[in-house]
């Protein structure tokens, strides 16, 4: 961005015609006269080349008066920034990483699924606090809030089933990402909870664990992995490798159902890879922040320039005048 702080100083660049007419009216005019008793030297002069060229030196004038002007005019630069002012969103994404989650209707598995499914979600994000709590037979944080998404997105990635004894404690885990937003000052504080089965483990049971939410004005979307009906699932066996087996699906959706609506959130299924991408969408645009921009323009000087330039036109002007293209009267 250009522009000139005085541009009322432009207007003496309107000048520069009427004054290259007066001097080629009036030039003339001001052309002195010499006697001299002899004028055969002057004759075998190169007269003709220097006074060919004598109107470089009017256009270096009129170059070195034009970058006075602009000088005078103080052009410009500026540099607009912007400053986002937002508390943001603290979200805490709450994975099961039970021996299901490697049933097979999500491809290539519902685990597999929901960590790339999540990875996008977290790359939506912009100045919200993202948090990773995994669970099974127990849970942990696998990392607390930041924003840093990189980060995020690399313990997604190193999800596995087998990290954490077998089960799913749905309780469990979601009392661990209400534990750690509790010192959230956010705004809005949201837990996204996925699991494909049925609490059947830890201390805290999952009404409990909504109701803790609740009182910390945490709100909760749960969503219910896996399609309605069988699932093949793979199951390792020692003497005969890899095999896999049918699965009834036993998504407890009353008691998501009842999480959501004791929270403020809402219950979501997600019987396939693109209806879980669908839910993470859903959310994303559900939970938004609003972002306050302000804008500011900070300019720098850049009247050094043309005057640098006008001071040259002007010692070209001068020096040329009394060497190369010096009038003789």
């Amino acid at each position: 961005m250009y522009r000139f702080e005085d541009p009322w100083y432009l207007l003496l660049l309107l000048s520069l015609p009427a004054l290259v007419y007066a001097q080629w009216r009036h030039g003339a005019r001001l052309t002195g006269t010499l006697r001299h008793s002899n004028v055969a030297f002057l004759r075998k002069s190169d007269v003709a080349r220097t006074g060919r060229y004598r109107h470089v030196l009017v256009a270096l004038r009129l170059l070195a008066l034009s970058g006075f002007i602009l000088a005078f005019a103080r052009p410009q630069t500026g540099i607009t920034s912007e400053t986002i002012i937002t508390e943001g969103i603290d979200i805490v994404l709450v994975m099961d990483v039970s021996s299901s989650m490697l049933a097979e209707d999500l491809q290539p598995n519902r685990l597999e699924a929901s960590k790339a499914v999540a990875v996008e979600f977290v790359g939506q994000r912009t100045n919200d606090r993202i948090g990773l709590v995994v669970f099974a037979g127990e849970a942990f944080t696998q990392a607390p809030l930041t924003l840093d998404y990189s980060v995020v997105t690399d313990l997604l990635g190193q999800m596995e089933v087998g990290m954490i004894e077998d089960g799913t404690a749905v309780g469990m885990g979601l009392a661990t990402a209400v534990k750690r937003l509790q010192a959230s000052e956010a705004e809005s504080k949201v837990v996204v909870l996925l699991t494909d089965g049925r609490s059947n483990r830890g201390e805290i049971g999952p009404i409990t664990a909504a109701g803790m939410a609740q009182a910390l004005g945490v709100k909760v979307y749960t969503v219910g992995a896996g399609t309605r009906g069988l699932a093949r699932v793979p199951v390792d066996n020692g003497v005969f490798g890899r095999q896999y087996v049918n699965m009834q699906a036993d998504v407890d959706e009353p008691t998501l159902q009842e999480i959501a609506d004791l929270t403020g959130g809402r219950y979501f299924r997600a019987a396939d890879r693109d209806g879980l991408s669908a839910v993470y969408q859903e959310i994303n645009e559900l939970e938004t922040t609003e972002i306050e921009v302000r804008h500011f323009t900070r300019y720098g000087e850049l009247f050094h320039i043309p005057l640098s330039a006008g001071l040259l036109f002007l010692v070209l002007d001068v020096g040329l005048g009394q060497t190369l293209l010096r009038k003789l009267p």
